[in-house]
């Protein structure tokens, strides 16, 4: 399926790839490791600058605000830097943060979240999560999902509404594709040069549109409803849950 939804324009389809991110590369080559933290570092970084942590610890606050004690399940990790707000900002709830990165989840275990004692740290894959039905209030994956092919978005759907009573996905949002053009050729320029731009066009190629999201939810179960709202300047936010 295109990342654009069924019926995605033919120029759409032509805004997406299959190549990988540096975040996406297992090579263990010296270059590629240091352009892999490179990238992970200016997520860190631009999410504290620019606000973005806050906003979607917000969005997860308010999807949680009726549930007592929660147990949180956060998906794709990264650098940790979602749980930490959660656990800051909410006083009993209860997080288990995941990532499919060793390194990734290596380096959260050995910080103050892997310290706290509201948080439990694993690997885990998305796609197959090691959990018991409804063992969570709320999973939450953020600028994440957007890495995966649709068989696998899909499959993360499926999990996330039967590990969790609910789904909540952050990812960036899809442009329509005149203006999808104009937001590549202002990163294009410097995707050599900037391991992070590198990584921010593919991500770009790579996010899926409201349709698609619509058209994987109902391949990953009959019983699953999606709800979506943001659009093209903010992130796009999808909840998901099972009837």
């Amino acid at each position: 399926m295109p990342r654009g939804g069924p019926r995605a324009s033919c120029l759409d389809r032509l805004l997406e790839t299959d190549r990988q991110e540096y975040l996406d590369r297992a090579s263990e080559l010296p270059a590629d490791v240091a352009r892999k933290r490179s990238v992970i570092r200016a997520l860190e970084w631009t999410g504290e600058t620019f606000g973005h942590h806050v906003r979607f610890a917000e969005i997860v606050l308010d999807q949680i605000s009726d549930v007592p004690d929660p147990k949180i399940l956060e998906l794709g990790a990264g650098h940790g830097a979602l749980s930490r707000k959660l656990l800051d900002w909410h006083p009993t709830a209860r997080l288990t943060v995941t990532d499919i990165e060793p390194a990734s989840v290596a380096a959260i275990a050995d910080s103050d979240v892997g310290a706290h004692p509201r948080a439990t740290v694993r690997q885990m894959d998305a796609t197959a999560l090691d959990a018991a039905d409804g063992e969570f209030d709320l999973a939450v994956f953020a600028l994440s999902f957007h890495h995966l092919p649709p068989a696998a978005a899909a499959r993360v759907i499926a999990e996330g509404t039967r590990a969790a009573d609910t789904l909540l996905i952050i990812d960036l949002p899809r442009p329509p594709a005149p203006l999808h053009l104009v937001r590549l050729a202002t990163m294009l320029p410097w995707a050599p040069l900037v391991p992070f731009v590198h990584d921010g066009v593919i991500s770009s190629l790579r996010a899926y549109s409201p349709a698609a999201l619509r058209a994987l939810a109902a391949h990953a179960g009959e019983d699953i409803d999606i709800e979506l709202r943001g659009g093209l300047f903010s992130p796009q936010v999808a909840v998901a849950a099972r009837r």
